[in-house]
């Protein structure tokens, strides 16, 4: 059902944008396969959209993916000097 302008409030602009059940994000993947036909790309936008809909599935969005991920690397333990201080 599509919202016409009257209708649209400013706490609509915080929605994720989706295409059909499609992520945002996997526009530009996407878009670089309809410019660039070949089968790497190809494979590049379909991982990229499958990858984008795993973290979806499990409540990520793509920032706070990759934050998780970073904290995830960095481990428990935090230094509260840094290394070339000693």
């Amino acid at each position: 059902m599509a919202v016409s302008t009257d209708q649209a409030h400013w706490r609509d602009s915080a929605r994720e944008v989706k295409f059909f059940m499609l992520d945002g994000t996997t526009a530009f993947p996407m878009l670089l396969f309809l410019v660039y036909m070949r089968w790497t790309t190809f494979v590049v936008a379909v991982s990229a959209t499958l990858f984008f809909s795993v973290i979806r599935y499990f409540g990520f969005t793509t920032p706070v993916f990759f934050r998780f991920l970073r904290s995830t690397i960095a481990g428990k333990r935090k230094m509260s000097i840094p290394w070339w201080d000693h």
